[in-house]
């Protein structure tokens, strides 16, 4: 009897504790999925938008990769952009079925195992968790990796007096970088919302302020050629939102939303600044790409600006990259604590510890985030063709982690997918099966080299060694050693060390958010 009363106070302090976080309906769609909620639930859906948003930091973003689209000219770089977006826009649909009928921060690999046939769930889903969250730790290397390189353009223009860096010097202003990043991500879980908000008027201000101050020239004659690398990294984060899941007011109906919203502004306001640029950078493209303070983009203000108009914009596009970083650190974070409340990253039990002290963060994942990703940015120290690797490790990773879960849907998982409060209805399955080609060409583009046929070694493409290493080390652990103890999803509901490797949502079971009345009757 005394057993009985304990477990009953035991479940009961556990229930309250989970609705002290979030409400009851979001709390038992998240049960559903065999978790019980232990972060706290506090992003609106704008919130949410913003997230994936911030990431995409569209005039940082495009800054950032203005080396791989203006090759193809300024026609290539503004269709080229129109072109993918559009394509990626679809898969955000497809996603957004998805993150509608199964919120939860460790989407990718959680779909995967969920939809994937029984031979095939926990293998498929133990690499998509590793490709994901490596996919976004190269994201976070690639952004402060970017940002160094503004800090020294900024320098530069200032001074007028160019100064050259060695890698050396370059890889000590990364450090720095991801430590801030870091100690912030760890430390502004209670104002991390309101950031995400501002990050929406500074990121739409600055679209605004660049094409109104771009324009004072007008060249003629355009040269046609396709260019989606650009685009394709800069419209890459979305599936931030499905991170945030367990962090989102109800999240069936707020991440699909910041799915398509923030890849449908990505698409519209990317394209309107890159025509801009387009009608008013010089014919030279070369001069812009070889531009004396290392980054294209600051030739192109300097050019239409000159020195404090062109300072001026690239300090906006410091500050606003710094929280590309920031966001991108806090999603990263959610992927890698979700896989390892799982149990799939070495040193789980520790690294999936979620602090109540400094405001329900998984202050442990970050520092752990953190010193992967320095290890990661030693590439810098190689030579350009290894640090480009960092962006293209962004891409392919995190396109194999997207189209896994759509494909599994569509072989394995039709008659267990139940449609939550977005649904694209009988468009579902052909979107779904555009997204998967798209995806699977996004991958083998990622993997080309940017300079042309026949590269010379300094000019190869090294990501599909980074990406090899760890898709098929990733495989060889599996097989070796972890498919004796990874069987999928573990559920926490009831603090036990059962595990989902049957799926815990019965298929008979909809996804649909529930009211609270709902909840009392059952």
């Amino acid at each position: 009897m005394d057993d009985s009363h304990g477990r009953r106070d035991a479940e009961a302090a556990v229930a309250s504790d989970a609705n002290s976080l979030a409400g009851s309906g979001d709390s038992a769609l998240l049960a559903k999925m065999g978790y019980k909620q232990e972060l706290k639930r506090q992003y609106t859906t704008p919130q949410v938008f913003a997230i994936a948003f911030s990431i995409m930091g569209l005039v940082p973003s495009i800054a950032s990769t203005l080396s791989f689209s203006l090759p193809a000219g300024p026609v290539g770089m503004v269709w080229g952009w129109f072109t993918a977006s559009i394509f990626i826009f679809i898969v955000g649909l497809a996603m957004s079925d998805l993150a509608s009928a199964m919120p939860t921060a460790g989407g990718l690999y959680w779909w995967t195992h969920y939809f994937a046939g029984p031979k095939w769930k926990n293998p498929l889903s133990f690499l998509i968790g590793y490709s994901n969250t490596l996919g976004l730790i190269g994201g976070i290397c690639s952004v402060d990796y970017t940002l160094a390189l503004m800090i020294i353009s900024c320098i530069n223009i200032s001074r007028e007096d160019i100064w050259s860096p060695s890698r050396g010097e370059i890889y000590a202003i990364y450090i720095a970088l991801i430590l801030i990043h870091g100690c912030s991500g760890a430390l502004t879980g209670r104002v991390m919302p309101t950031i995400q908000t501002f990050c929406i008027f500074i990121n739409v201000a600055l679209v605004i302020a660049t094409v109104i101050a771009l324009p004072t020239t007008w060249p003629t004659g355009w040269a046609f050629m396709l260019s989606w690398l650009a685009p394709i990294w800069s419209i890459g984060s979305f599936d931030s939102c499905v991170h945030m899941s367990e962090e989102a007011l109800h999240a069936a109906k707020a991440v699909p939303l910041g799915i398509m919203f923030s890849a449908g502004s990505a698409c519209v306001l990317g394209f309107l600044v890159l025509a801009v640029m387009a009608a008013t950078m010089k014919q030279d493209v070369t001069q812009t790409i070889n531009s004396k303070f290392g980054q294209p983009m600051a030739q192109i203000y300097y050019d239409a600006l000159g020195k404090h108009g062109a300072l001026g914009f690239m300090i906006v596009l410091c500050i606003i990259q710094y929280l590309i970083g920031l966001s991108l650190i806090v999603a990263a974070s959610r992927q890698a604590w979700a896989f390892s409340r799982d149990g799939a990253l070495p040193f789980s039990t520790f690294f999936r510890h979620v602090s109540k002290r400094i405001q329900y963060q998984p202050v442990r994942m970050i520092c752990g985030l953190v010193i992967v990703s320095l290890l990661l940015g030693l590439l810098c120290l190689i030579n350009s063709a290894a640090t480009n690797a960092l962006f293209s490790l962004f891409v392919a990773s995190n396109y194999l982690s997207w189209g896994t879960p759509i494909f599994c849907r569509l072989v394995w998982g039709q008659d267990r997918f139940r449609p939550g409060e977005f649904y694209t209805g009988r468009f579902s399955k052909p979107i779904a099966w555009i997204a998967v080609v798209y995806l699977l060409f996004g991958v083998v583009l990622s993997m080309f080299p940017t300079s042309g046929p026949n590269p010379a070694p300094a000019g190869m493409n090294y990501t599909v060694v980074i990406n090899g290493f760890v898709w098929i080390g990733c495989m060889v652990y599996y097989f070796l050693f972890a498919r004796h103890w990874f069987t999928g999803p573990r559920m926490t509901v009831q603090e036990g060390d059962s595990t989902g490797s049957d799926n815990s949502i019965p298929p008979s079971v909809s996804l649909q958010q529930e009211s609270p009345a709902t909840m009392k009757e059952e």
